[in-house]
């Protein structure tokens, strides 16, 4: 039974490592067990451990349910999911369902028998408590970090992931994803559900008056609350799927800083949401402040912090773990666990701390009371920090304050000052030794004499010379020895701890006279008295000395394993003899008390050796590690050992009183209470310090046997196995650090769930036997002399008569058979026949390495060689040697061994071999041909000329190695080092990119490659210009004179599209941007041009602009569709208003009016219509209607040919077309009989309107009501159009007869009509058919057609002007009637002829 403790540290980065039952039991997962812990409003109170999880414990989780309160069930990385019985502290249940590391756990609080799981491969495991069956699911491959059940519906469980994903699984449903919340973009480190089974509470906070036309309360969800690493908490909508607030962190001040936002801090955000307070959420900060979020409250400081009230109340780092529960008063705590090693208890309505237990994050290595402040425990802990615990205090059962300040390591050994009160000395695993005042907050003395391995034991006693010689009123009236274990004792002045400690073996030798080595020292102890120091040596010996000379009394020569423990009895007792005598402990499990009152009270003049002791306890398995004598007893002793227990004893009984078993794992100190003579303090491995009465112990003995000491070191073998298998896979279930055993003041990071190196040390005194029973023993060269050597004794015995019998003979040594190995101690002709014996045997064993180094060490360096040869057993050391067997074995040997290495795949070694006997050209055949081309062509670059073909050749393969994986530019620079400059461009552009094209273009212009430059700028610039990047274009075309021409090509292009697209680009010149007053296009770009290429242009004369224009001639153009982009249309229109402005500059009026054509047919074609009428504004067709074309600027008068006429022809009619349609749209807002007239859907006139003319929206309103045309109408009225584009319409009606006919005829074959849907087609179609002409006529008529230029349907102008005439339009009468005339004449298409009669009675 125990009193107080103080339990191990929660693990860290754990979403749900500590939970609390209904009762107030909380458990919390520390290490690889669950410590359980009595809480109340006032204080707490450990009750116990749960043992059974050979990893660390992960998750902890209460049933909430009133009948099955006291069931948890935990989680750990070992895969096991277990369930616990915490009254009685026993294991009901264990499920190996997880293959992988279970990172999260949680008891349902709706399903008193369901249990959810998740592992670090995202597998949900779903257990059922009282059938003991699971179910597996996986939602979703990712790494799970946390998990939750929902407190209002069985069967929903929030699933939170490492990349920030949070999944809403349906386990009733075999794990169905109901919705995926993302949002956080970090790790998610907890969820919370809210208490309340609906989402009406925060409607009105969360949610926008209109919800897609679904209130709240038609809504089935509630909320949930996750905390991520990304810093924020956000609040989801489980019924709509999504996130309806983020509440950020905010950056607090702290210890007189402010949190700076820019740098990445340690980070884990915890929430929850308590039950009893609906609209608030408890949630951790940066620094470890707890703060309290008021959903309902609007504005931007939402939160409130908890402890403001007074100083020190936080945790001072990040908190891992919240839960809370309710007191029978009704009153709610919070429990709160952190990375600062305490757990804390909150009142959640003042918001206050009620109490704090500190933990601790090591093994307790030492534990020592001090001698003047009565109560006052000191605690040498693994987790680098000191704790001083005030133990008689009665406001605050857990009084501790912690110091870390100048320690770096594990704290190993304390030792009080015996007057100075407040005077602390401590001694750590790295060697450092110093001085703590627990009473001031200043850093502590470190001594500058630093020990070399770690410091075991700590003691204060009188100064030995030379620290004792001086003045009385110089020198200190106590020193301070560390022993460490190195095996040196070093005298520290605690006054000038700056100074250099002295070493006490020399003074040892020089008062004993002592010549020889001294034994290392593991352990010393000054008696009560200060008259004489017992020191502990490595080889069990105990050596007694006299202060102050330390003149060896006696020696104790009991123990034969290394000494942890001395200790004397203390000298208070009323008995005088008992203030003599010595208790010691080793590795051996037997604890020795020896009475030295006659050697110290009559010093011998001689050193004197005891063997025998004075009382021998015997009851320990184990090794002894700690022991203390009794302050309020005579010979009552209490010891610890590597058993697990602490045993008291009743020396001068030899009888054991009384065993404590209440820790896990082996012992490491132990210490008697000064005020309280039944109680006893330990502390070990498992963490923790333990309080205990010796009265109230059910055991009087430790547990017999062996089998509680081979069960921890098989337990300590499969941790260090595990631990390597973890060391080479990291765990990704925890964030970058461990999980319970990193130092408060270190911020060094260890990924993965792992402890403290703590689990890597098992000794205190002495190595790990382990470790050394681990080490695999070398291989022997002379296994069969070594074998002999381990017969029976019988037989060892005779092999010394026979050798020397034989030593002593005058004979010849022939030793065989059983004798061989006795070779090895006569002369060199046994020694070979042995080594001939040892060869046969390793041949057998096919140990030829072995072989080999037997045939070198008998001088036989070419047969060893070859058998290495022969067996593939060469190396670099008999490579070394093999010179010494002349120049042809060494040659030899180095090609034997390059073929080795290379069927080991050591090229590089290999090609370095070859060079050694100068084979160059074969070593760089051996690197090529295993395409080791850049060692290659270093090693030829470095011993051969620049000229050597094979460079080049090596240049090639690789370079064409490197294109084939797609490495251009390493490719590129391998073409041009071997001079292919063509073949270096052409591989940069395979890219094509801008980049690579404009680099390949470059490189081809300074390799003097001048077409493959020209090809390569333009098809850079080209890319540059369906980007838009004119600038980009220009300059790398810029580069090539002789592009020229594309450059004004380009130019025109970006004129045209800056015109006519008004978007924005990715780079203009300035001279292409728009101008406030519309300019003639042709004029515009006559004056670009002049301002911008005069030069290279004008000067150039008209032979050179006739050569642009043949070249641009030889440009594709391909045929305009509806399919092409409009940037690309423009492209390819601006082609051809290049070559018209050109044309224009060379006086050919021809082609300046079919390319003025071509530049609006693209247009047309493809059906920009609205661009086209874009583009009619900025062209000058005033050749249209004079026979001039330009502008003020460059007017000229037009001799056109008769087909140039047709295209200009061709372009006033569709002038003519536009500004009719333009006519239109201009009046019909005043007229609604217009828009009424026409909006007949089966109207083809119509149709084509909405289709074919330009869009209303793209034309400028109408600023009045026009009455006159403004244009030639006749132009539109041309008969030889109107009768050709009937023409065109006849032949489409007779394709479709015709395709009706083809079809009819399939279908009658086949048997799909019957005979009289036969019958009744059959006239029809030939009625329809004598109508037509023939198709030959139509054909010819079409062939001619196709000669002419496009032309605006004629049938369809007449009927808009006729439209146009009845409402608002004042034609002439000859105009009328000839647009009547031609369409009874063409009109006769039954679409038309529909329109003609419902719009027209009469003509």
């Amino acid at each position: 039974m125990r009193d107080r403790s103080l339990p191990a540290s929660p693990n860290w980065y754990c979403s749900r490592c500590s939970d609390v039952s209904r009762g107030g039991l909380l458990g919390v997962g520390a290490k690889n067990v669950i410590c359980l812990l009595d809480v109340s409003a006032s204080t707490c109170r450990v009750t116990g451990e749960l043992v059974g999880h050979k990893d660390l414990v992960s998750g902890v989780s209460f049933c909430q349910h009133e009948a099955q309160s006291h069931i948890c069930v935990s989680s750990s990385t070992d895969g096991s999911v277990r369930f616990w019985d915490s009254d009685k502290r026993m294991l009901i249940r264990e499920h190996a369902a997880h293959q992988n590391p279970v990172s999260a756990v949680h008891w349902s609080p709706v399903d008193k028998n369901l249990v959810v799981s998740g592992d670090e491969k995202g597998i949900v495991v779903c257990h059922w408590y009282n059938t003991g069956d699971t179910s597996s699911f996986f939602p979703e491959p990712r790494t799970i970090f946390c998990l939750s059940c929902s407190p209002h519906t069985w069967n929903c469980v929030a699933v939170g992931y490492k990349d920030g994903m949070i999944v809403l699984i349906d386990v009733s449903k075999k794990g169905e994803v109901m919705h995926r919340l993302r949002g956080h973009d970090d790790e998610i480190h907890s969820l919370s559900w809210s208490p309340v089974a609906s989402e009406d509470v925060f409607y009105n906070f969360f949610c926008s008056p209109a919800t897609n036309g679904v209130s709240a309360a038609e809504e089935k969800g509630c909320y949930l609350a996750s905390g991520s690493k990304d810093q924020t908490v956000r609040i989801w909508s489980t019924a709509r799927g999504k996130g309806v607030t983020t509440l950020k962190l905010p950056y607090l001040k702290r210890r007189g800083s402010v949190v700076d936002p820019g740098v990445k801090e340690r980070l884990w955000l915890n929430v929850h949401w308590p039950k009893g307070r609906v609209t608030q959420l408890v949630s951790s900060c940066f620094s470890g402040e707890l703060m309290m979020w008021d959903l309902a409250k609007s504005g931007k400081q939402r939160w409130t912090l908890f402890g403001t009230s007074s100083e020190g109340q936080n945790h001072s780092r990040i908190v891992f773990n919240t839960s809370s529960f309710q007191l029978p008063d009704g009153k709610e705590l919070l429990i709160s666990t952190s990375m600062d090693r305490e757990i804390k208890c909150w009142d959640l309505a003042s918001l206050d701390c009620c109490w704090t237990l500190p933990t601790l994050g090591g093994f307790v290595y030492a534990l020592s009371f001090s001698p003047v402040g009565s109560g006052c425990l000191a605690l040498g802990v693994g987790d680098n920090m000191i704790r001083v615990w005030n133990t008689l205090t009665t406001q605050n059962r857990y009084d501790t304050r912690s110091f870390w300040q100048g320690i770096k390591s594990k704290v190993t050994a304390l030792a009080w000052h015996p007057t100075k009160e407040g005077s602390l000395s401590f001694g750590t695993d790295d060697g450092k030794v110093g001085i703590y005042d627990v009473f001031s907050n200043k850093p502590p003395q470190i001594s500058s004499s630093y020990h070399r391995k770690t410091v075991y034991t700590l003691a204060w006693g009188p100064p030995v010379p030379p620290m004792s010689f001086g003045a009385a009123g110089g020198k200190p009236s106590y020193s301070l020895y560390s022993c460490a274990g190195e095996g040196v004792i070093l005298q520290h002045d605690p006054s000038k701890l700056s100074g250099d400690a002295s070493d006490i073996d020399r003074l040892i030798r020089d008062t004993n006279n002592i010549k020889h080595k001294l034994s290392p020292h593991t352990d010393l102890s000054w008696k009560p008295d200060g008259k004489v120091v017992a020191v502990g040596n490595e080889d069990g010996c105990i050596d007694v000395y006299q202060a102050p000379s330390l003149k060896l009394l006696c020696s104790i020569q009991q123990h034969h394993k290394i000494i942890n423990s001395l200790r004397w009895h203390h000298d208070h007792s009323c008995a005088p003899e008992r203030h003599s005598l010595l208790a010691s402990g080793s590795s051996n499990a037997t604890v020795f008390v020896h009475d030295l009152h006659s050697v110290i009270e009559n010093p011998p003049e001689s050193p004197v050796v005891l063997t025998e002791p004075y009382r021998r306890l015997s009851g320990h398995t184990a090794k002894i590690t700690g022991m203390s004598w009794s302050p309020h007893h005579d010979a009552r002793l209490v010891t610890v050992s590597y058993d697990g227990t602490a045993q008291v004893w009743d020396v001068l009984e030899e009888a054991a009183v009384s065993n404590y078993r209440g820790h896990v794992g082996y012992l490491l100190s132990v210490d008697w209470s000064p005020v309280d003579p039944d109680v006893i303090w330990t502390g070990g491995k498992d963490f923790t310090v333990q309080e205990w009465n010796v009265s109230k112990q059910e055991f009087t003995k430790p547990p017999k046997g062996e089998r509680k000491k081979m069960a921890d070191l098989k337990e300590k073998m499969k941790t260090n196995t595990k631990q390597k298998k973890k060391n080479k896979k990291t765990t990704g279930g925890a964030s970058s650090a461990d999980l319970n055993g990193e130092a408060v003041t270190g911020e060094k990071v260890v990924t993965g769930l792992d402890v403290s190196a703590e689990d890597e040390e098992d000794e205190v005194c002495s190595t790990n036997n382990l470790n050394l029973l681990k080490k695999k023993k070398p291989r022997s060269m002379l296994p069969l002399s070594t074998s002999m050597d381990h017969r029976p004794k019988e037989e060892l015995l005779q092999d010394c008569i026979t050798l020397a019998s034989v030593r002593h003979s005058d004979g010849e040594t022939h030793f065989t058979g059983d004798h061989i190995h006795l070779g090895l101690f006569t002369d060199r002709a046994a020694l070979h026949r042995m080594f001939q014996a040892e060869e046969e045997g390793h041949v057998e064993a096919g140990h030829f390495d072995s072989v080999v180094y037997l045939r070198l060490w008998s001088g036989d360096l070419e047969g060893a060689l070859q058998l290495a040869t022969e067996k593939g057993e060469l190396n670099d050391h008999l490579l070394s040697i093999a010179p010494m067997a002349g120049f042809g074995v060494w040659s030899r040997t180095v090609e034997a061994f390059v073929k080795q290495l290379c069927l080991q795949e050591q090229y590089l070694k290999a090609a370095s071999h070859l060079l050694s006997i100068n084979k160059l050209y074969e070593a760089v055949d051996l690197l090529r041909s295993h395409k080791l081309y850049r060692e290659a062509i270093a090693l030829v670059k470095a011993r051969l000329p620049a000229d050597e073909p094979v460079l080049k050749e090596l240049y090639t393969c690789w370079a064409a190695t490197l294109e084939k994986d797609g490495h251009f530019s390493a490719a590129a620079k391998c073409y041009l080092a071997a001079g292919a400059s063509f073949d270096a461009a052409k591989v940069v552009s395979r890219k094509n990119d801008v980049l690579s094209l404009s680099t390949a273009a470059g490189l081809a212009r300074i390799s003097g490659e001048v077409d493959l430059a020209q090809s390569l700028a333009l098809r850079c610039a080209k890319h540059l210009a369906a980007a838009q990047d004119w600038v980009g274009a220009q300059e790398v075309l810029s580069s090539q004179d002789s592009l020229l021409v594309h450059r004004l090509h380009l130019c025109v292009a970006e004129l045209l599209t800056v015109t006519l697209l008004h978007s924005d680009v990715v780079s203009t010149h300035s001279w292409a941007s728009p101008s406030e007053c519309r300019v003639d296009l042709l004029d515009r770009i006559r004056d670009v041009w002049q301002e911008q290429f005069s030069h290279s242009l004008i000067s150039a004369g008209l032979d050179r602009v006739g050569g642009l224009l043949q070249e641009l001639k030889c440009v594709e153009s391909p045929a305009p569709t509806a399919n092409v982009p409009l940037g690309q249309i423009l492209l390819y229109s601006s082609l051809h208003l290049t070559r018209a402005v050109l044309s224009w500059l060379l006086d050919d009026d021809d082609q300046l009016m079919k390319d003025l054509w071509q530049t609006l047919v693209w247009l047309k074609d493809g059906g920009h219509l609205d661009v086209l009428a874009e583009l009619l504004i900025y062209l000058p067709f005033c050749v249209c209607f004079s026979g001039d074309v330009g502008s003020k600027k460059h007017s000229k008068t037009l001799h056109l040919s008769e087909e140039a006429k047709a295209a200009a022809g061709s372009l006033q009619a569709l002038v003519c077309y536009h500004r009719l349609y333009e006519f239109w749209w201009k009046n019909s807002a005043s007229s609604q009989e217009i828009h009424n007239g026409l909006s007949c859907p089966e109207d083809e006139a119509e149709d084509r309107v909405m289709n074919g003319g330009p869009s209303r929206e793209k034309l400028h309103p109408a600023t009045g009501r026009l009455d006159i045309l403004d244009f030639d109408a006749s132009l539109l009225l041309s008969e030889p159009h109107a009768a050709c584009q009937a023409s065109q319409r006849a032949v489409k009606e007779v394709q479709e007869h015709l395709n009706n006919m083809v079809l009819q005829h399939s279908q009658g074959q086949g048997g799909q009509l019957d005979a009289g849907e036969k019958q009744d087609d059959g006239p029809r179609q030939e009625k329809d058919f004598q109508g037509s002409e023939t198709l030959l006529t139509l054909s010819q008529i079409v062939v001619f057609v196709f000669q002419m230029f496009p032309h605006p349907d004629v049938v369809e102008c007449c009927l808009v002007l006729l439209h146009l005439s009845r409402s608002s339009l004042t034609l002439s009468d000859s105009l009328q009637r000839d647009a009547k005339d031609l369409l009874r004449k063409y009109g006769t298409s039954p679409s038309f002829h529909y329109f003609h009669c419902k719009l027209f009675t009469t003509f």
